[in-house]
């Protein structure tokens, strides 16, 4: 049900006319996409508006994403999210406390939907142009 409710947050759902990076995303593994528009100030980020045609775990992950990554610098926006991906990588939850939100998706009965949770990570790198995919 946890789950349900984080995706259930559709209030960035919606892409709008012009953002300052956009990138899509495909899982390749089980055709889930997304669609991010970040909308940037002098390398902050201001909003993150997402559309996608996923399972609830990627809904779940854009909508968290849409709501923590306002206000925080390009560049560090890139470190917070390595952090994210070792987090998910080896097991251990030590997220930066603003990503406390996807707790209940780093889950080892999730295991096997990392690459949904992470899908929205990757946009968010291939729009900023720092693509590294790391799942």
């Amino acid at each position: 049900i946890k789950i349900i409710n984080l995706a259930a947050n559709t209030k960035n759902y919606g892409l709008k006319k012009n953002g300052t990076y956009t990138a899509s995303c495909k899982n390749t593994t089980c055709g889930d996409r997304v669609k991010i528009q970040i909308y940037s100030k002098n390398g902050m980020v201001k909003d993150l508006r997402y559309e996608t045609e996923s399972c609830i775990f990627c809904q779940a992950s854009a909508s968290i994403l849409s709501n923590v990554i306002k206000s925080i610098h390009e560049k560090d926006l890139k470190k917070e999210i390595e952090i994210v991906y070792k987090s998910f990588n080896n097991g251990k939850i030590k997220l930066p406390k603003k990503y406390y939100l996807f707790k209940p998706l780093i889950n080892k009965k999730y295991k096997n939907r990392t690459n949904c949770i992470l899908l929205p990570f990757n946009a968010i790198l291939k729009a900023l142009r720092i693509w590294k995919k790391y799942y």
